[in-house]
């Protein structure tokens, strides 16, 4: 498997995600109040914005990287 079919892959999977998902969220915490042995935290929530037109754009980009790649090792 060359670069350009790894990369091709890779694209396809992040293309894949960023179509079914609006973003990645994931939570953040953070110590708020710490007192002696008594302490408050807070729970945020984060988002990573993906955009469904780049995820789009990945995904076609992904599968002509796949397809270059498999030609390319074919007439080499």
């Amino acid at each position: 498997m060359n670069v350009a079919t790894l990369v091709g892959f890779l694209l396809i999977i992040l293309g894949a995600i960023a179509l079914a998902f609006k973003g990645i969220e994931y939570t953040k915490r953070r110590e708020t109040v710490q007192v002696g042995p008594i302490g408050a935290t807070i729970e945020e929530k984060e988002t990573i914005p993906m955009s469904p037109v780049l995820g789009g754009v990945a995904l076609v980009a992904g599968i002509a990287l796949v397809v270059a790649g498999r030609r390319g090792k074919r007439q080499g």
